[in-house]
């Protein structure tokens, strides 16, 4: 009998492949998911009660420690402290359009009311269902809908009385039948009462047979992981053609990690948003919840910062895409709307810049028309605060070979009246110089 599954696990597999890339995302989906340029990855699971490594631990672990996870640490996960519509409003504030919460992680925890497992957020102290709650309050702010799904599941493995691994025979839906069985069901969970959903990213080694189930089931869903490149932790050294999207966290730990983490600052956090962008992706930049459900102060302050640059500058970073062939000039990055014919230039790398004070810039790359108009984001280049001789008007000059062009700072942000971020100018109808 187990020969026959084996064998039926094959030939569907072969079925699968042979067919796979037929039902590829949607083009006008993907276009959509490229304009939307940020997503808020969520990290959350009942062992962020330990400060682990979310699932991984478990790989490896003795018995008495994988049964006393198992077993003993769902009865101390109590998320008291979790407010959904707090959540989405902070996602909302940073500029997100798309926020991608992991259902489910190796581990095999499911975080919605499942009927194929007790291993799930129902059966701990809390006993509510997170995902209905946080799908309902992303929607209700405006905010695309996005599973995180582990196709490998360590608990499903456990009682099967499979060894727990990530490369090791049975540990993937293509040589685990059951497993697959299994993962259709809790996919079938998640869209029939949880939907629609927007995106979905697998996080497996074999995707395929999933990734073609979900087109099957809902060909608008768009596949990130399992369907378009997903550096994780990188941020790839050119631009690339199609949509993809970098997945990085915070700190160090994808899971809450209340010891020994280092935080990116908020500046650093931008930068690395503004890098993706120039180079044609999307950045899923990822938290992780406390174990009684708030959002640590570290990443809450890193996500209002990244908030506030976002609320001058994210018509920059929004509907954008590449600058053909060039993605920056010395510390200058570029992006642009091709619609508007708006080419948005990034000066980073500026320290002290103080409120009032004019720097000049020189780019290769781009050439003035007449018709070309410049301006700094967020301001109305009419006045500085308190000094009324100061009048911060954006000006360029078109040199020979070189564009200047020379602007203030004349919003004031910051109480110090110091903008540490870059400053975004937009160029309207120039000339692009390859």
């Amino acid at each position: 009998m187990k020969y026959k599954l084996l064998c039926s696990a094959l030939l569907f597999t072969l079925c699968s492949f042979s067919v796979f890339g037929q039902l590829k995302n949607k083009a006008e989906e993907e276009e959509k998911f490229m304009d939307m340029g940020l997503g808020i990855f969520v990290h959350w699971s009942m062992d962020s009660q330990l400060g682990s490594v979310i699932s991984h631990s478990l790989v490896g672990a003795s018995d008495d420690y994988v049964n006393k996870y198992f077993k003993e640490l769902p009865k101390t996960f109590y998320p008291d402290k979790f407010d959904s519509d707090e959540w989405a409003r902070l996602f909302k504030l940073t500029g997100a359009e798309y926020v991608v919460f992991t259902t489910k992680h190796h581990n095999g925890f499911c975080m919605w009311d499942t009927k194929t497992t007790d291993f799930n957020i129902m059966n701990t102290p809390y006993g509510k269902d997170i995902t209905d709650m946080l799908f309902t309050s992303l929607r209700k702010y405006g905010l695309k809908v996005g599973v995180y799904f582990s196709p490998e599941d360590f608990h499903f493995l456990h009682e099967q009385g499979t060894l727990i691994s990530r490369k090791r025979e049975g540990s993937q839906i293509t040589d685990n039948p059951e497993l697959l069985a299994y993962d259709k069901t809790q996919i079938d969970e998640l869209l029939a009462n949880y939907g629609p959903i927007d995106i979905v990213f697998f996080d497996a080694f074999k995707t395929g047979p999933l990734v073609q189930y979900i087109h099957d089931k809902d060909p608008n869903i768009v596949v990130t992981r399992g369907g378009m490149k997903t550096p994780e932790q990188s941020i790839p050294g050119g631009a690339m053609k199609g949509p993809w999207e970098t997945c990085m966290t915070m700190g160090t730990q994808w899971q809450y990690k209340p010891t020994h983490e280092s935080y990116k600052s908020g500046t650093d956090v931008i930068n690395k948003l503004i890098e993706i962008r120039a180079k044609g992706g999307n950045f899923l930049l990822n938290i992780g919840p406390k174990p009684n459900g708030e959002i640590a102060i570290e990443q809450e302050e890193r996500l209002r910062e990244l908030g506030l640059w976002m609320f001058v500058n994210e018509e920059a970073i929004k509907n954008i895409r590449p600058l053909p062939g060039i993605i920056k000039d010395g510390y200058v990055w570029f992006t642009q709307n091709e619609k508007e014919n708006a080419v948005y230039v990034f000066i980073t790398g500026q320290e002290d810049w103080f409120k009032g004070r004019r720097r000049n810039f020189l780019m290769k790359n781009l050439r003035a028309t007449d018709k070309t108009d410049i301006s700094v984001l967020g301001q109305n280049d009419l006045v500085v605060e308190y000094w009324p001789e100061n009048i911060p008007k954006s000006r360029f000059i078109q040199h020979k070979d070189l564009l200047e062009i020379s602007v203030s700072r004349a919003q004031r942000l910051y109480n110090d009246k110091v903008w540490p971020n870059p400053v975004v100018v937009k160029l309207t109808n120039v000339e692009i110089i390859k």
